[in-house]
């Protein structure tokens, strides 16, 4: 199996396909709209097939997980994945300059990975990583 799509609720569902589209490099599809429900949403494709769904809908409570300072149970962050060390490095230059925080990193791991840790304009956590190669 594969995963075909992870979906995000969102109440500024445009400002967040643009940033998906522009930094993380997703292509999205036309907006969805269900005018019945008040539902909208985009699908994003990524270069490996990989999905993400935008969704937007009326009334949707705010989820009370605080991605910096206490975390709760359940999925909490996205990670995406590039090629090497220098493209996470150039990622997270290209993000802070846009006017985003990078949480942690770049930073090596004791699991073997290079990565930083980013939020997105809804302060969903995400990271951008690859493996790296020890030294050793």
């Amino acid at each position: 199996m594969t995963i075909e799509h992870v979906a995000i609720w969102t109440n500024q569902l445009d400002v967040l396909k643009d940033y998906y589209q522009k930094f993380i490099g997703g292509i999205p599809n036309s907006k969805y709209r269900n005018e019945s429900t008040g539902f909208e949403s985009f699908f994003l494709t990524f270069d490996s097939g990989a999905r993400l769904e935008l969704m937007s809908k009326p009334n949707v409570p705010v989820n009370k997980n605080d991605t910096i300072n206490r975390q709760h149970l359940g999925i909490i962050h996205l990670a995406f994945g590039v090629a090497t060390m220098q493209e996470v490095d150039a990622k997270a230059r290209e993000l802070q300059q846009a006017g985003y925080q990078i949480l942690r990193g770049p930073r090596k791991t004791g699991d073997g990975y290079y990565e930083f840790e980013t939020l997105d304009p809804d302060n969903n956590r995400l990271e951008v990583t690859t493996l790296f190669v020890s030294e050793n």
